[in-house]
């Protein structure tokens, strides 16, 4: 599968190829971070997800895929510190602000700077037009926010450092973005890098959510957590596995500003599942930054 994956790189089959990978890890994505800001505690929901994986990993990683060639080593640990840094701040935003409020911010400060990482790492270079995208979603980004400054009465209190944690988490997005982006490219097999980083990846998180869960007056049972947990490695597995993919079939900056989409289908979760207030203001806002996407698709 390795050697027919390799073949589409830069054709126009990969490029079809990539798109569907983007827009299903989009999806997927939206349905992680519900999951994540869900009834559970989101570091402990997070440990759990990351134990799950890594045990899922494990299997492929010792025995189906070859082994990493020497140099993915520090390539490896590269990644662990910031998806390290990734998964530390989205905790504390969702511990600040609604599902609804956080996860637009992230996921659409992260495409800007991923463009820009995309033309100094790989050299990609955007059209007039597809810029034209990238502002429209922006637009719809931080119009959202300044919405949720004005009218949202709820968590008023947290609201700024929910936004101020979301953009920086967005920045930590990006960064991974591109750097995974390099990494699967750097190696021979790309089903090599995934198998390892979900090994590597998972390994951090769990400990501390064991303490966590260890000094809670009142313990979670951890039943239905491993369950989440179980669930949420697998929506990993696909839509960070997916997202990567595209990025080595084809351009990284739209992946990156693709898989943003993921905000309408967050709009929708928040608001059938999670019962979280939307209104049209920001579902209009929210269809901005859709719009912004497929403009950038469009406009390549």
């Amino acid at each position: 599968m390795s050697d027919w994956l390799i073949s589409l790189e830069g054709t126009e089959a990969g490029h079809r190829a990539a798109l569907m990978l983007a827009l299903m890890a989009a999806f997927l994505h939206a349905v992680f971070g519900a999951l994540q800001k869900g009834r559970h505690d989101p570091w402990l929901t997070r440990g759990a997800i990351d134990f799950c994986y890594a045990a899922m990993a494990a299997p492929f990683a010792f025995f189906v895929v070859p082994w990493p060639e020497p140099f993915m080593w520090p390539i490896f640990a590269g990644s662990l510190v910031i998806h390290v840094g990734y998964k530390v701040g989205m905790a504390m935003a969702y511990t600040k602000g609604a599902f609804t409020v956080v996860y637009p911010v992230v996921r659409g400060t992260a495409p800007l700077f991923a463009v820009i990482g995309a033309y100094l790492i790989f050299g990609e270079v955007f059209t007039g037009v597809q810029w034209l995208g990238v502002l429209t979603l922006l637009g719809g980004t931080f119009g959202l926010a300044v919405y949720n400054m004005v009218f949202l009465e709820t968590e008023r209190d947290t609201l700024l450092p929910a936004m101020g944690l979301a953009v920086l988490t967005g920045l930590t997005v990006a960064l991974y973005t591109t750097y995974d982006a390099y990494s699967i490219r750097a190696t021979a097999d790309p089903f090599t890098f995934l198998a390892w980083f979900f090994l590597i990846d998972g390994l951090v998180m769990p400990p501390f959510a064991y303490l966590r869960w260890r000094n809670m007056a009142y313990r979670p049972d951890p039943g239905p957590l491993m369950l989440r947990g179980f669930i949420g490695g697998v929506l990993a597995f696909l839509s960070f596995g997916a997202v990567i993919l595209a990025t080595r079939l084809d351009k990284v900056g739209e992946a990156a500003v693709l898989r943003e989409t993921s905000t309408v289908f967050a709009a929708l979760i928040g608001w059938l599942v999670l019962k979280e207030a939307v209104g049209p203001r920001r579902i209009v806002l929210m269809v901005l930054i859709a719009l912004g996407a497929v403009i950038v698709e469009m406009g390549g």
